[in-house]
C-alpha cells in the first residue's frame, strides 16, 4: 500500500494475435496483433484474457497473453 493507503498500481497488458505456429510465440501479422487493455491489477487483466480467449477458441493459433508491464517498469519488485 502507499501511504495514502491506496492500492499500488502493477499494470499488465493484455494482447494476442495469430501466431505462425504452435510451438512459438513469432505472431503471423504484427500489424493485426489485438491491443485489448492496460489494466491496474493481474485481476482485471486475467478477467480481459478470459474473455478474449473465449472468443477466440475455435482458432487454434490465435493466443493472447499477459504482460506484467509493473516488472518492465519497476525490475526490482519481483515479488508482485
Amino acid at each position: 500500500m502507499t501511504e495514502t493507503g491506496e492500492k499500488k498500481q502493477l499494470l499488465h497488458l493484455v494482447f494476442g494475435g495469430e501466431l505462425k505456429s504452435l510451438e512459438g510465440v513469432e505472431f503471423k501479422d504484427l500489424s493485426k496483433l489485438d491491443i485489448v487493455g492496460i489494466y491496474p491489477d493481474y485481476a482485471s487483466a486475467l478477467v480481459a484474457w478470459r474473455a478474449k480467449a473465449q472468443q477466440t477458441v475455435d482458432n487454434a493459433e490465435m493466443r493472447y497473453f499477459i504482460v506484467h508491464m509493473h516488472r518492465l517498469l519497476e525490475p526490482e519488485m519481483k515479488s508482485a
